[in-house]
């Protein structure tokens, strides 16, 4: 199977720039895979669109601030003091860093990606924080690994207030494909102050996310609450988002193709919840790609037979690569945005929608003007 199979025209006035004041008020494709048609509505419909029997499974990670920016020493740079005239050179070597993953043997390694990615080698230093006249930085970091395409594992000097340190001096970490005018000529991303509540889900929990499972940013507590109250069953799990979720494929064979792997966990009680749910031959709807690759992982942890097609409560490292002829074992509808052409997301939903199904429906979705990627519209696949 071919990457380029998943590839469509999308113009660039399509891409949503900035969230919708109302969260519910986005538009949804509601895709049905038998007899292979779509309707057009809007999110606040959802709960009305699932059974009374359902299983809803939310992904409740929270996203931190992931994307820093700094500066290097360079490899021939001198010791940094408030003395040392070769600071204002130090100045110069600007860098971005977006922490993808805390590594789980060692709390101060991250693996992330840098830019310039070709200037940053083994053993450079990093600086984090604006330096006042003689004051330390507030996080400093050395490249431990280097990997392809900008990839690179950094060790962090320790600190006991880690996270507050990300929480002051990181941004909210935007897609790339986010454009918004900037006050200064940076290329930086022009994340905003509310981009901190929009760029999250309103059950968001468990920190550990370097971008938003985008479906479920269209939920409100009045929804939930909508649903709810109809008698349906809601669990959450765990997918803290990193690299597996949003890396550019770079094969043209999709089976050639590697997922990184991204950390997980699914309670004893969301276990429950989910194999009660396969044994009473209910639907299990997933809210997000993200939901789906952890419970499908979850689940082939359990084995190969039809008959054990049930989730193993636990955490650990998933990735599940998804693309056509993959067998679900537990995920039945899916709540999904649109993805990007030729990405892994995509193919998971064409996946469990059928591709021919799913690329007419984003054909359509591109006339019909809906909006595409992280604060874009959604669609429902059952």
């Amino acid at each position: 199977m071919l990457v380029s199979d998943f590839q469509y025209d999308l113009p660039p006035q399509c891409i949503a720039q900035q969230p919708l004041a109302d969260r519910a008020g986005s538009r949804l494709l509601h895709l049905h895979r038998n007899p292979g048609s779509w309707q057009s509505r809007v999110f606040r419909e959802f709960p009305e669109l699932l059974r009374s029997d359902d299983l809803l499974v939310l992904n409740n990670t929270r996203v931190f601030p992931a994307r820093l920016y700094g500066h290097r020493s360079g490899q021939r740079a001198h010791p940094l003091s408030a003395r040392n005239p070769a600071a204002r050179d130090f100045l110069r070597g600007r860098i971005e860093v977006l922490l993808t993953r805390q590594v789980a043997d060692h709390p101060n390694e991250w693996e992330c990606l840098v830019r310039p990615g070709r200037k940053i080698g083994l053993g450079e230093k990093l600086y984090f924080g604006d330096l006042p006249e003689g004051a330390p930085h507030v996080l400093e970091a050395e490249v431990t690994e280097r990997g392809s395409f900008g990839e690179r594992r950094i060790r962090f000097e320790p600190v006991p207030d880690f996270f507050a340190r990300v929480d002051r001096i990181g941004h909210v970490p935007l897609p790339p494909y986010i454009h918004r005018d900037n006050d200064d000529d940076s290329d930086r991303p022009a994340d905003e102050e509310r981009d901190k509540d929009r760029y999250q889900t309103v059950y968001a929990q468990a920190r550990g996310s370097v971008a938003a499972p985008t479906a479920g940013l269209h939920f409100t507590p009045e929804i939930l609450e909508r649903i709810r109250g109809r008698g349906i069953e809601i669990a959450e799990i765990t997918l803290h988002v990193g690299l597996g979720t949003f890396q550019p494929v770079r094969v043209e064979r999709v089976e050639d193709h590697k997922l990184h792997r991204e950390w997980y966990e699914i309670p004893a009680e969301a276990a429950r919840a989910i194999n009660r749910a396969k044994a009473g031959k209910r639907r299990v709807v997933a809210v997000g790609t993200t939901t789906v690759r952890a419970l499908e992982y979850a689940a082939a942890l359990t084995g190969e037979r039809a008959s054990e097609d049930q989730v193993k409560a636990g955490r650990g490292e998933a990735d599940a690569f998804i693309y056509p002829g993959y067998r679900f074992r537990i995920v039945d509808a899916l709540l999904t945005n649109f993805h990007l052409p030729q990405s892994t997301l995509l193919m998971l939903v064409c996946a469990l929608g059928g591709k021919e199904l799913v690329m007419a429906a984003y054909r359509h979705a591109v006339e019909a003007g809906y909006r595409f990627y992280s604060y874009g519209d959604c669609m429902f696949v059952e």
